[in-house]
């Protein structure tokens, strides 16, 4: 009787040691969620340097009825630029939106001779700012982005005798209002450092400027002058905060 439990109870166990065998070899094995690689956040406040090249067109228009009234031809006024940005950036996935303030000095000059009267006509953009917004696309540290806004440019300008390069009538600062249109390519190369090269095309509007005679003062004529501007600039930039975001 004993040795009959002593084996039943021996089948139980080793019945039971079989099952909980076959219950762990049955159970699925699962592989841990594989890492992401971490993306570049674009968010945050940054601040840079800029420096390159741009060049204004301006045509020159006669408007004095002293004068014979008619246009004066125009020219490009062409020379580099440097100056810096601030801004802020926020990313929402892939694409990325920001606000951005820029000022430069600029040393664009070009001159033409005159249609009408055969002197000189020279014009100089002495600086200028943007105040755009900005719609980007983001692949990890690279950013495409298209802007537009606000811009203006301080101007100067001369008439002088084609002859001697006297000055004979002169203008004060123009400062003039437009908008703004540009592309740029951002490119994250360290923690909170990118570079960047930038385009941006400047449609400002005419204005009719007064020109004085610098040695006595008296009123030499009137030109309404047009103006538009491309840019071409080499950027950059600071980011404040974390430059990474990882994900799973």
């Amino acid at each position: 009787m004993k040795k009959f439990v002593l084996g039943t109870v021996g089948l139980i166990a080793l019945g039971t040691a079989s099952a909980s065998a076959a219950d762990m070899a049955a159970r699925p094995y699962t592989k841990a969620p594989p890492m992401v690689a971490a993306a570049y956040d674009w968010s945050g406040f940054y601040a840079g340097i800029n420096g390159g090249w741009g060049s204004s067109r301006n045509s020159w228009f006669q408007t004095d009825p002293a004068f014979t009234v008619g246009p004066e031809g125009a020219h490009d006024s062409s020379g580099g630029t440097v100056g810096g940005q601030i801004g802020y950036r926020w990313q929402a996935g892939t694409f990325v939106f920001g606000l951005e303030a820029q000022g430069n000095w600029a040393d664009f000059t070009g001159s033409n001779i005159s249609l009408l009267f055969g002197d000189i006509n020279n014009s100089k953009v002495e600086a200028f700012g943007l105040f755009t917004g900005q719609v980007g696309y983001a692949v990890n540290n690279v950013l495409l982005y298209v802007k537009g806004g606000a811009a203006v440019t301080s101007n100067k300008y001369r008439i002088t005798d084609a002859v001697t390069g006297a000055a004979f009538g002169i203008t004060g600062d123009d400062t003039r209002w437009g908008a703004s249109v540009g592309v740029g390519l951002e490119y994250a190369f360290a923690p909170n450092w990118s570079v960047g090269v930038e385009y941006n095309h400047l449609f400002m509007q005419d204005r009719t400027v007064n020109f004085v005679d610098p040695a006595t003062g008296a009123a030499f004529g009137t030109d309404r002058i047009s103006q538009d501007v491309d840019l071409v600039t080499a950027r950059l930039n600071y980011k404040f905060g974390g430059p990474m975001v990882s994900r799973y």
